[in-house]
């Protein structure tokens, strides 16, 4: 049985301030907490409705009905688990990082955080204004990749003036990235959703690129930015062979 403590708990950290408050996020099902936990998160507390049919130490048993109470999934998944987050970590030279300016939807950042796992993108470093990494819609949308992503929030212009790398920044009006030569070692800039690249970020971009659009109407807006970042870092392994 749940207590009204713990579900006052886990309510609560739906919400940014508590999960600051508390250091703590909210993940749920098997095969997510798993993960985590395999990855040496730091479980505070883990409830699922099988505990017979999971090798989760420390768990505990709630019905089906007290974790739809507190699942913030529209259909619960077995276990919920709350943990602790990482602690913060120097910023690391990485052979390819992602940078975000600004990224607001969940879902597109949990995209983003896969995408950086499938492609082998450890660091991925976003503004202070970007959605928050452990909303636990974008824990969700990871699919379990935030056990192997890094992410870090920072003042881009501060982190930006200070690397060595070439800086590629996503615009429409950018040159074609199928005719660039592209580095090993570089960092992808994405915008915000609506309104890109902030001009304080562009500042410090030293190549601008662009996905060409081959469309006989030529009427699409733009690409998701999820979608876009996950062309542009296909190019970039495409085009290093790493």
């Amino acid at each position: 049985m749940i207590s009204k403590s713990q579900i006052k708990l886990i309510t609560s950290l739906g919400q940014k301030k508590y999960r600051d408050k508390t250091g703590l996020f909210v993940a749920e099902g098997p095969k997510l907490v798993g993960e985590l936990i395999q990855a040496a998160f730091s479980p505070h507390s883990i409830f699922t409705t099988e505990p017979s049919t999971t090798t989760i130490s420390g768990q505990q048993e709630i019905s089906e009905a007290e974790l739809k109470k507190v699942s913030f999934l529209k259909t619960p998944n077995k276990v919920l688990g709350i943990f602790h987050k990482p602690a913060k970590e120097r910023l690391e030279n990485t052979d390819l990082t992602v940078v975000l300016d600004d990224i607001q939807d969940p879902g597109n950042l949990g995209t983003i955080i896969r995408l950086c796992d499938w492609f082998g993108v450890a660091q991925l470093v976003c503004s202070p204004k970007t959605a928050d990494c452990y909303n636990p819609k974008v824990i969700q949308a990871t699919m379990g990749s935030i056990a192997r992503v890094r992410v870090e929030y920072h003042d881009l212009e501060m982190y930006l003036s200070n690397v060595s790398v070439p800086v590629y920044g996503a615009f429409m009006d950018g040159n074609d990235v199928y005719g660039q030569s592209l580095p090993q070692k570089a960092i992808v800039v994405l915008g915000n959703e609506g309104q890109g690249i902030s001009a304080e970020i562009e500042s410090r971009v030293t190549r601008r690129i662009a996905i060409p659009q081959y469309g006989k109407a030529q009427a699409a807006e733009s690409l998701n930015v999820a979608t876009a970042g996950a062309i542009l870092l296909s190019e970039f392994r495409r085009a290093t062979g790493k």
